[in-house]
């Protein structure tokens, strides 16, 4: 592991265009690893990429573009985020999910046993334990997902799993909780369309693009009665995975919670972000969104234990800044050349 490390490896990340992927191929090259992008730009942005990663641009549906692109490069490993990720369009169009999400990854997962590529950091979901029996979250809990984005993420797991019997794949899947902020530098954030995530959302109405934010249900059984999620910092995440890929032994599956231990209500959030913007972020408030728990928060022990990672943003307030920061200089998202 020491001369992986000291040499750096190379490395295919699917949908290291997109928000976490981007900003962990970001990490991946500050780490001095040789890194491929492949990206359809369907949801990323090509401006997102790291100007010391190559991007290629195509699918993983394409078969013969996956296996020219492992014999062309001897990768060390791979990073996999290439996946739709809005959880009511699964419910509405579920074998869409199941064809790209799950079918997609198992032609991945088929490339790289051709090729003996065997380390695969898998982009997972807390959503995979659906309605948690116990709070903050362990990886003891049986997963019971409550959705077709959540069971295709299940799904992928499981084919993970068996690949490191069946064939000696080594494997980490982190399942995030809430990934939130953008680059301390303000260079990449987030940058979704449509935009589904409350932090943004709320940051929108302080830029003028929104008339107000919505909170979806005020009478839940949590301090304030709305809503708590574990918001875990992007860049934060990023480490998790350069940790993770660095760790892979194959023939090993593991997973990882990746949070802060700590959640946050809707009206926090939106209080925070009064104070970080200034603006007042006026609120409509409405009834509960079917699927919506009352809290969801991780327990990180494992993952500070087993990988050494722990969260360097421990605060709500740097994190809305850094997202803030990111958003004022690109209203339009990677449309817009950052304000000087």
């Amino acid at each position: 592991m020491t001369d992986r490390r000291d040499n750096g490896m190379s490395l295919l990340v699917t949908g290291g265009a997109g928000y976490v992927g981007s900003q962990v191929v970001r990490a991946l090259v500050a780490a001095g690893h040789r890194v491929v992008v492949l990206d359809n730009l369907s949801a990323g942005h090509a401006a997102a990429v790291s100007p010391g990663a190559r991007l290629v641009v195509g699918d993983l549906e394409d078969g013969r573009l996956l296996d020219d692109l492992f014999g062309q490069v001897k990768f060390d490993g791979v990073l996999h985020f290439a996946a739709f990720i809005e959880v009511g369009e699964s419910v509405v169009d579920p074998l869409k999910f199941y064809h790209n999400n799950v079918g997609n990854s198992v032609r991945l997962l088929s490339a790289m046993q051709t090729h003996e590529v065997r380390r695969l950091v898998f982009s997972s979901t807390c959503a995979i334990y659906g309605l948690p029996e116990v709070m903050p979250i362990n990886e003891e809990q049986a997963a019971n997902p409550a959705s077709p984005y959540a069971r295709a993420k299940l799904a992928v797991e499981w084919a993970i799993q068996d690949s490191a019997s069946a064939w000696g794949l080594g494997s980490i899947c982190l399942r995030y909780f809430n990934a939130a902020g953008a680059s301390g530098d303000g260079t990449i954030g987030e940058d979704h369309h449509p935009e589904t995530h409350l932090i943004p959302n709320v940051l929108f109405v302080a830029l003028g693009k929104q008339r107000e934010v919505n909170v979806f249900g005020t009478d839940y059984d949590t301090r304030d009665g709305t809503c708590v999620r574990d918001y875990v910092h992007v860049e934060d995440l990023a480490a998790a995975h350069v940790r993770a890929i660095e760790a892979i032994e194959p023939g090993e599956a593991r997973a990882y919670n990746a949070g802060t231990g700590h959640g946050a209500t809707v009206r926090e959030v939106i209080a925070v972000s009064r104070k970080v913007t200034g603006h007042a972020i006026p609120v409509v408030e409405g009834p509960r969104r079917a699927g919506d728990v009352p809290v969801l928060c991780a327990d990180p022990k494992k993952i500070q234990r087993e990988l050494g990672w722990s969260c360097r943003y421990k605060a709500l307030e740097e994190i809305v800044a850094s997202a803030w920061a990111w958003h004022r200089s690109h209203p339009h998202g990677f449309g817009d050349r950052p304000a000087r």
